[in-house]
């Protein structure tokens, strides 16, 4: 079960059920892998709610392997969305949320560029 003061969002999708939460480790490979120089870019970078598909899949399998889940890019990129991208959309932008507060990122779920 997620436990938000420990800064996890669940995300449910198909079956299974899974935990989402970025650690400082996942901070710092999220901050590598979209070229910010720190937590405040990283910030600014995630408020402006626009994600493309790409950037949802990165952010979901950072978030994922701080959870707890042992999955690859690809693992990630290939899990089902029986219900849409949406779920994994509010899931993110809960998760944003949680970890850089109230004000940082943007209110509604991020949609992925083209949507």
């Amino acid at each position: 079960m997620a436990n938000r003061r420990r800064g996890e969002v669940a995300l449910q999708l198909g079956d299974r059920r899974y935990t989402l939460c970025l650690t400082l480790g996942a901070l710092a490979e999220l901050e590598d892998v979209f070229g910010a120089e720190d937590l405040m870019a990283l910030a600014d970078r995630f408020g402006t709610g626009r994600l493309s598909s790409r950037d949802l899949v990165r952010l979901l399998a950072v978030a994922l392997r701080g959870g707890g889940h042992d999955m690859s890019d690809a693992e990630v990129a290939n899990l089902p969305l029986c219900d849409g991208i949406e779920p994994v959309a509010s899931a993110i932008a809960d998760l944003l949320v949680v970890t850089f507060g109230a004000g940082a990122p943007p209110s509604n779920p991020p949609q992925p560029q083209g949507a």
